[in-house]
């Protein structure tokens, strides 16, 4: 059984992270929620010289907006929760974060937590 979202603000993720990805164009994109409720989103960065996954670029912009921590994660895309993605997750957040991921047509087909 697939998982399910845990709630609303949950659901709000996929819709972003879903946008943000048909407006860049990418393979993946993903969106983060702070623990003050604001959301980032962010496609993959693939470059010569920069490589950053959806996930990375979130979790990097709720950093530098003066995050403490994330409530939740969204990853859309046709690859899996790479175990990178959890890592910078977690050395943010810390335990117990929910990364959620849907395919490209918008259902959640895993989910982790840090």
């Amino acid at each position: 059984m697939a998982p399910e979202l845990a709630d609303q603000e949950d659901a709000k993720l996929l819709v972003l992270a879903r946008a943000h990805r048909a407006r860049a164009g990418s393979a993946a994109a993903a969106a983060v929620r702070d623990t003050d409720g604001r959301t980032y989103s962010a496609a993959d960065v693939v470059l010569p010289s920069l490589r950053l996954s959806a996930l990375e670029l979130a979790v990097a912009l709720a950093v530098s907006s003066g995050g403490s921590g994330l409530e939740a994660a969204l990853l859309v895309g046709d690859h899996g929760i790479e175990p990178a993605d959890v890592t910078v997750v977690r050395e943010f957040a810390g335990a117990g974060v929910p990364i959620y991921r849907a395919d490209t047509a918008g259902t959640v087909t895993d989910a982790v937590a840090t």
